[in-house]
């Protein structure tokens, strides 16, 4: 069934009672869990063994990443080894329901919800920021980070796969004016990003940059990393980023590649209902390092 509302959606959705995907939108959170484990119990019930072994073969969603175990430790331990100054988190394979969407302005369609009203982490960053939220109350300043195994449920390009890992760091605090949170948390990640990758051997890294707020240029004075322009990304602009986000590049002995980003967002302020909150995140990605190094 696609979003599109062709025929098959037309059949499933429609019926006497109006369309079957209100009704079940309007059901309190406790009955509509109900309905969906049910709904699971007696799908998984006319399943047989060989039918979840297909199943295991064939989604994309399941089947175990062709890298190794090992090399993708490798690049874990490096990253968070350089992660000095940040509370290290695990988290939950598993956010509240909206927090993509609602958060971090992510289409719902790209994440995997389940039937308990929550959703397969699709960002470390998100759930961090959740977690950087609860923090707030009792500190100035929150840095968090943390590697998360992720899910994305839009498609992808052959060979790539619906899950992979992600080191994520986040830093929250609130606003003391002059962009002086936003000066110091930018130097402190682009330090993060550079010492990550330098600990994996790389031979360059830089940051691609793309300027949303003007007021933001002058944040580029403190970063010690070189650093280039990049007006034309389109990914960090509308609501997702805000006043400044960047690319991170790594090269191994060959040409840079883009192995990460970040950028200043709109969370914690959304989640506290607070304006001078202030966040920033950076993320680099496991799978696209381990494959370079």
């Amino acid at each position: 069934m696609g979003h599109d509302g062709g025929p098959v959606s037309f059949r499933v959705l429609s019926g006497p009672g109006g369309t079957a995907a209100d009704v079940l939108a309007a059901l309190p959170g406790a009955d509509l869990t109900t309905v969906q484990l049910e709904v699971a119990r007696r799908r998984a019930a006319r399943l047989s063994g060989p039918d979840v072994l297909r199943r295991h073969r064939e989604d994309r969603f399941a089947a175990p990443s062709p890298l190794s175990f090992a090399s993708l430790r490798r690049v874990e331990d490096a990253l968070l080894g350089t992660a000095t100054g940040f509370d290290l988190v695990t988290l939950s394979p598993l956010v509240p329901l909206g927090t993509h969407s609602a958060v971090a302005g992510v289409a719902q369609h790209r994440v995997v919800p389940t039937g308990r009203g929550t959703e397969v982490a699709a960002d470390p960053t998100t759930g961090l920021a959740l977690e950087a939220a609860v923090r707030r109350a009792s500190a100035s300043v929150v840095r968090l980070a943390t590697v998360q195994r992720v899910v994305r449920a839009q498609r992808v390009a052959a060979g790539l796969f619906a899950h992979f890992s992600l080191f994520g760091a986040v830093t929250a605090g609130r606003d003391t004016g002059n962009l002086a949170f936003e000066r110091a948390a930018l130097a402190e990640h682009a330090r993060l990003v550079v010492a990550g990758c330098r600990a994996l051997g790389a031979t360059d890294v830089s940051l691609g940059v793309t300027v949303l707020d003007p007021r933001f240029e002058e944040l580029l004075d403190a970063v010690e990393v070189p650093v280039h322009p990049f007006p034309d990304r389109e990914g960090g602009r509308g609501g997702y980023y805000e006043g400044l986000c960047f690319k991170v590049y790594a090269a191994f002995g060959g040409s840079p590649a883009e192995v990460g980003d970040g950028g200043f967002t709109p969370w914690t302020r959304k989640l506290l209902g607070n304006a001078k909150e202030r966040l920033l995140t950076s993320a680099l990605g496991v799978d696209r390092l381990a494959t370079l190094v």
